[in-house]
């Protein structure tokens, strides 16, 4: 019986594959963002300066749908986060 013939590499599935890490390292940069920009919100809230609760808050939304927009994360999921970030400037505001 003759040996059989090296494998064929299959290139696109190498590309997929390369185009997957790319993707996945810039998804985790903006999760990470997402992270600390909702820290933030949520830091300046509870120092109640009301000058750094409105620039985090700024930050945040900016930051949060850009994230949506480019498909990181879930439209949805976007909308809550704002939402409960929004709620709590909002009471920190009140408060002060």
């Amino acid at each position: 019986m003759p040996p059989k013939a090296p494998r064929k590499k299959n290139l696109s599935t190498l590309k997929r594959a390369r185009q997957n890490e790319k993707r996945q390292m810039r998804n985790q940069a903006v999760l990470t963002e997402i992270k600390t920009v909702r820290k933030k919100v949520i830091s300046a809230a509870a120092s109640k300066g009301k000058e750094a609760v409105a620039t985090a808050l700024k930050e945040a939304v900016k930051v949060i749908s850009a994230a949506a927009s480019k498909g990181v994360i879930h439209k949805s999921t976007a909308s809550r986060n704002i939402s409960r970030l929004t709620k709590l400037a909002g009471s920190a505001l009140k408060g002060a």
